[in-house]
């Protein structure tokens, strides 16, 4: 009896759980479109995240951190578009994958394919022919989301990382939020998959399976960008975490409907309070993304979550600024943050390819003059989110069939490729120009009153009768360059290669960074000339001195080089030591002391004491050694510039002075009172006038803002065997010129 008592009492207790479970789902789904309507705080955050990055971008000295703003996009994204596919599955069980891509194909490919196009337009119009190219593959790169991972190549790459920007560099972030959005709803669909097979509840699966992706990207973003921050800034897998917060803050978002209004406000303030600090002082020497990132992203997922509070008890409302009481959302909602919100795609989109051909057409730009571009910029982005942006979004056609709108989507990436296709085939042959009969050269002028005769050909301004080729410039590195011979920053192996005699027991090594890197030709030949063999053991960013430095902007502490150092150090003192050592470097090199990078006044002292000691213990051993002075640092990038001007190479010339100024004098004073260490300065035959040419004879001298060509370098072989034999007693023998 009692039995049966409690059987029939079970049964309708089993039937009343049923019913919570789908009264529960029922205030859930009820929740959930109400805090998915229209978030004008949102697009408010949308425009001021937009504004920091154009103020950004125009220069504005105060807004150094401005770049948070792609931050800030990040996690709205990972926000809103979580949003979307959480919503679909709590309300149908299911995730439609070709209307999710539908949407987005919608919302973004047209108005990037319209930009794509212009840029490509622009190039041809307004850049040199010799970045051509190389924006034909970023143009490319940027059609299939996948230039963030070309930029990232290039930013550890040292003789690409110091070119000129590209006109679509600004969409490595647009490529990051893409792979999201390819990635994010298959890992969704596993998880709730998952979530049906367990019984887990699906916000405990979803939020698990955020933390399993966010909590490894987070970490490894902290970890590379402590050793690879320009990597670190572009790759995705640094970037994960930053839209995972929004995504966390979309599944909770009815749970945190229900938090105290009050508490709320004061949250957003603070989130706004956040995005504004990183803003103004963050800057170049700011490791970023890394810890540093958690400051906008947080500041963001606060503002989203302060406008969350108490949307679940009430309706969604319009969106405008009254419904958000004293909160941040009030400010964030008037009419023209809204506006600028709105904005917010077309804007970014266009801005920086603007930017980019104001300089290329008046070189480096004003504070004031990129105040003007950025809001010339507002007039294409308009007529774009007029014209293209909104109406396709909204196009009943193709909201009605997917398949029509991945169609159109598939058309708009194909258009910027083609666009790259276009620009690469436009790249013209180098320019055959012929001076006019009689004419003088401004820079030949120039030259006739040089401190001290050169019997080298001249400088020129104007090519005669000789065909200029920058772009082969651009690669005029010399075999050094070739694979395993010099040494990427990453590497801390001590590989060598030879030149010259192979078979000599007369054995010279060539020690140092990119600068003296530049004169393995000249020396290959000298060593050639006198039966010598070259070994050349050099190292990006890293020359021979007994010193830690930092490398990379911002400056990084260096380890692989001073590993490098303490095994070349080895090599040169050993027992098998060689006959002769010549070094050169850089000397813009900032010191790390005690784990910090010391500012480039405090470095100099030390870096000179770094060389000293290097160059000390190499005499020590008995071995003399010479020293190649750095050579002038132009600072422009010479191809670059020839291209632009390919009949007023004297466009291309930096005084003199400035160009000494910045290669400094370091080396000079380090080998002060050092018995058997020599100086051989060959400033005058690479800049022989009052103003750096970069075409002397029919050569042009500099390769990038700072490395001589390996043609120019070659020329200068016999002088620099003359000098190096003067500075050692005849060790060579002189050659005629």
């Amino acid at each position: 009896m009692n039995d049966a008592h409690h059987r029939d009492a079970d049964a309708p207790l089993r039937m009343t759980d049923a019913q919570h479970r789908e009264m529960r789902n029922a205030q859930h789904r009820e929740t959930q479109r109400a805090v998915s309507g229209f978030r004008g705080d949102i697009e408010g955050l949308r425009g001021l995240a937009v504004l920091l990055v154009l103020v950004f971008h125009a220069g504005v000295p105060a807004v150094s951190g401005g770049f948070v703003g792609v931050d800030v996009f990040f996690v709205i994204s990972g926000f809103l578009i979580t949003g979307l596919i959480v919503r679909e599955v709590r309300t149908t069980g299911r995730l439609s994958l070709a209307r999710f891509y539908a949407r987005r194909a919608r919302r973004l490919l047209p108005a990037a394919a319209v930009v794509l196009a212009a840029v490509a337009a622009l190039t041809v119009a307004a850049l040199p022919p010799i970045r051509w190219s190389g924006v034909a593959g970023d143009l490319a790169a940027s059609a299939l989301y996948a230039v963030n991972w070309r930029l990232a190549d290039q930013a550890v790459d040292y003789m690409a990382s110091e070119q000129a920007s590209s006109p679509v560099q600004h969409f490595w972030s647009l490529a990051v939020e893409e792979q999201f959005y390819l990635v994010w709803p298959l890992v969704l669909l596993a998880l709730v998959w998952w979530h049906r097979r367990t019984g887990w509840s699906l916000d405990r699966t979803l939020l698990a399976g955020l933390a399993i992706v966010a909590l490894p990207s987070l970490v490894w973003s902290v970890s590379l960008t402590q050793v690879e921050p320009g990597r670190a800034y572009f790759v995705s897998t640094t970037r994960a975490w930053e839209l995972a917060i929004g995504a966390a803050l979309a599944i909770g978002a009815v749970r945190l409907s229900r938090l105290p209004r009050a508490a709320m406000v004061w949250a957003g303030w603070l989130g706004v309070f956040a995005i504004v600090v990183a803003a103004l002082a963050y800057g170049s020497s700011t490791l970023f993304p890394g810890y540093a990132a958690l400051l906008p992203t947080v500041g963001a997922a606060l503002v989203i979550m302060a406008g969350l509070a108490g949307r679940g008890r009430n309706a969604a409302g319009t969106g405008g600024a009254a419904g958000y009481g004293r909160g941040v959302g009030r400010f964030l909602s008037v009419a023209p943050m809204r506006a600028v919100g709105a904005l917010s795609y077309s804007l970014y989109l266009w801005h920086w390819p603007l930017l980019v051909a104001a300089e290329a057409a008046w070189g480096a730009l004003s504070v004031v003059e990129g105040i003007l571009v950025v809001s010339l910029s507002f007039v294409p982005a308009w007529l774009t989110y007029r014209l293209v942006e909104s109406p396709v979004r909204r196009s009943g056609r193709l909201v009605a069939v997917p398949r029509r709108a991945l169609l159109m989507g598939a058309a708009c990436t194909a258009a910027g490729v083609a666009g790259a296709v276009v620009v690469h085939a436009a790249v013209p042959p180098p320019p055959q120009v012929t001076a006019s009969a009689g004419s003088r050269p401004a820079t030949q002028a120039l030259a006739e009153t040089s401190k001290r005769p050169t019997a080298k050909p001249p400088p020129q301004d104007e090519p005669t009768s000789i065909t200029l080729d920058p772009l082969k410039a651009r690669e005029d590195k010399g075999p050094i360059y070739r694979p395993q011979c010099h040494q990427d920053q990453p590497s801390a192996e001590l590989q060598f290669c030879a030149y010259g005699d192979l078979g000599s027991d007369k054995v010279m090594v060539l020690a140092g960074d990119s600068h003296a890197a530049q004169w393995q030709p000249a020396l290959a030949a000298i060593a050639t000339r006198h039966g010598w063999r070259l070994e050349t053991y050099t190292k990006s960013a890293c020359g021979f001195f007994d010193v830690e430095v930092g490398v990379g902007e911002p400056a990084v502490p260096y380890p692989a080089c001073t590993a490098w150092n303490a095994k070349l150090l080895q090599r040169l003192t050993g027992p098998d030591r060689p006959d002769l050592v010549v070094t050169s470097s850089d000397t813009n090199y900032q010191v790390v002391r005690g784990g910090s990078i010391l500012d480039p006044q405090a470095s100099r002292p030390a870096y000179v004491s770094g060389l000293r000691r290097s160059w000390q213990a190499v005499r020590a051993a008995g071995v003399p050694l010479v020293v190649i002075r750095n050579t002038p640092r132009v600072n422009i990038d010479v191809p670059d510039c020839l291209s632009a001007h390919p009949r007023d190479l004297a466009a291309c010339a930096v005084p003199r002075e400035r160009a000494m100024a910045m290669s400094t004098d370091d080396q000079i004073r380090a080998a002060e009172g050092l018995a058997g260490v020599d100086l051989v300065d060959l400033t005058d035959d690479v800049c022989p006038a009052p103003r750096c040419a970069p075409v002397i004879g029919t050569m042009i001298v500099w390769r990038d803002a700072h490395h001589i060509t390996a043609t120019y370098a070659r020329s200068l072989a016999p002088r620099l065997d003359r000098a190096m034999a003067q500075a050692i007693g005849g060790r060579t023998s002189s050659t005629a010129e």
